[in-house]
């Protein structure tokens, strides 16, 4: 039986027109800047020779992504490469060794890369969280990760542990703070773990499996221990049904997403632009406000690539591993954003859940957006900017429950049941369209620049208004509505097939 949706099929066909005549006029726009102002003086280190047969140059401002899929990209193959069959190997042969296969191949992996005393410094690490962790204290736990965590962060300590690295390379900074901030906290999952669990003591040598595992160790995601331990330790792992199918969709859409971006930054110099604001106030008001949504879209594909590759190689080894970002196309709310789906189930599970409940009291969710925002800062290291994306995004997950407190009062709430159920709708969307620019604009803060924010915010906002404003305002409504259709539909199609499985 087909599901009927709420909204005519006309509306939707009008909701479709408009977002995608306005994506494509926004994009022409970015072309036409990105041909002219590529032989601009500001733009000649970031904008380097490309496809010179079609006379076309590439956007390199990203200096991990070009990294990671030029000269960087034969080790991270060969390292994985290495790991999936030393893996499929040991599956084989001696499944129920497999765990040890997988720590001991990502110690190797480490120590070959870093230096043995990189290897040794995070192993103090892991000692000294898991000796915590006998003490059955997960405040002290906790504490004792928070403090490691800034170790890595804060100077003089993260310039004496960087000493330990051995040799110097392009990417050594990064593969140092990944390793480093992502052992801390599946060390801290560990501890935490262990405390929640004193009748059943995990071991030090749980611990390693579970931290050097290689294809999480340097660029998350993170994996609850608790999950992890779990999984991993399956004497006879059984694929599902098409699982396998699945696993090569996933690296065929990883593949077809970087070949995609490969494309996107030859055409168009989105992560260019912004940095020379002289030439990006020149931009057309439908380019600009194209040029910020884009950095945000850039941002979501190269976190769902990254975590899409290392996924892939998890399921290969009979992980499920954490889902990889949704995508900021289909985001709305303030609750719902988040780039690292893994760090978000961490911060979730260990802070903002345990604190805030069922998030749905104003004082306790204060202290728990608050609580989960200060590690977050200290995650991402602390500075200025940190500090800027902290509080506004912090304000804007609390602003949400505030305006769902205030519609449950009794006059509001009285207007809102007096409407019809598409008006309602209606009203609910044009919120979700402001919600939508508000999350685009606290992102872009610590994205790009805040110089660059605050063009396009005075643009949009002051001189842009009311026509720019507000034609943007009913893209981004069109967009809320088909999005609030599609998740109206598939929450329909869940439900039936819940009812089709109940027995008779």
């Amino acid at each position: 039986m087909g599901i009927k949706t709420a909204l005519p099929t006309a509306e939707l066909g009008l909701y479709s027109l408009v977002l995608s005549g306005a994506l494509a006029y926004a994009g022409r726009g970015l072309l036409e800047a990105s041909q002219d102002g590529v032989h601009r003086k500001a733009f000649r280190e970031s904008v380097q020779p490309g496809w010179e047969y079609i006379g076309r140059k590439m956007d390199v401002a990203d200096f991990e992504w070009v990294m990671w899929f030029t000269s960087f990209r034969n080790v991270i193959i060969f390292a994985l490469s290495g790991h999936v069959l030393f893996a499929k190997l040991c599956t084989m042969v001696a499944p129920q060794l497999r765990s040890w296969v997988y720590a001991a191949y990502g110690a190797l992996a480490v120590m070959g890369t870093m230096g043995p005393w990189y290897l040794l410094l995070l192993l103090g690490h892991c000692v000294s969280l898991y000796v915590a962790s006998l003490l059955g204290q997960p405040w002290l736990c906790l504490g004792l990760g928070m403090a490691s965590l800034a170790s890595f962060k804060l100077d003089p300590l993260i310039s004496w542990q960087n000493g330990f690295v051995t040799g110097t390379f392009d990417l050594q900074e990064v593969l140092f703070q990944g390793g480093s901030g992502f052992t801390v906290l599946r060390c801290t999952s560990f501890a935490l773990e262990n405390c929640a669990h004193p009748a059943r003591r995990y071991s030090l040598a749980d611990l390693l499996k579970y931290n050097f595992y290689l294809p999480f160790f340097f660029f998350g995601p993170i994996m609850t221990f608790d999950r992890f331990h779990a999984q991993v330790n399956q004497v006879e792992p059984v694929r599902r049904e098409g699982e396998l199918w699945n696993i090569r969709a996933q690296a065929g859409l990883s593949v077809v997403a970087i070949m995609a971006v490969d494309i996107f930054f030859h055409f168009f110099y989105i992560l260019t632009i912004p940095g020379d604001l002289k030439f990006a106030g020149r931009l057309p008001d439908s380019a600009l406000a194209g040029l910020a949504y884009s950095n945000l879209v850039y941002d979501w594909v190269k976190a769902a690539v990254l975590f899409g590759v290392v996924n892939t190689v998890a399921r290969l080894d009979h992980l499920d591993p954490p889902q990889p970002p949704k995508c900021i196309t289909v985001l709305y709310v303030f609750a719902e954003t988040h780039f690292d789906r893994g760090i978000n189930d961490w911060l979730c599970k260990y802070v903002y859940d345990h604190i805030g409940g069922e998030h749905s009291a104003v004082i306790p969710e204060l202290v728990a957006t608050v609580a989960t925002f200060a590690i977050t800062t200290l995650w991402l290291g602390p500075c200025d900017i940190v500090y800027l994306w902290s509080i506004l995004n912090c304000f804007g997950l609390n602003f949400e429950l505030w305006v769902q407190k205030l519609a449950e009062w009794g006059p509001l709430a009285r207007i809102e049941a007096s409407l019809s159920e598409q008006m309602s709708r209606r009203v609910r969307a044009v919120f979700g369209a402001i919600n939508f620019w508000a999350i685009i604009m606290y992102n872009l803060v610590s994205l790009n620049s805040l110089e660059f924010t605050e063009l396009v915010a005075r643009r949009l906002l002051l001189t842009g208004f009311p026509q720019t404003t507000l034609a943007v305002l009913f893209v981004t409504y069109c967009g809320v509505q088909l999005v609030k259709e599609r998740e109206r539909t598939l929450a329909l199609e869940e439900e039936q097939r819940q009812d089709k499985e109940k027995p008779e």
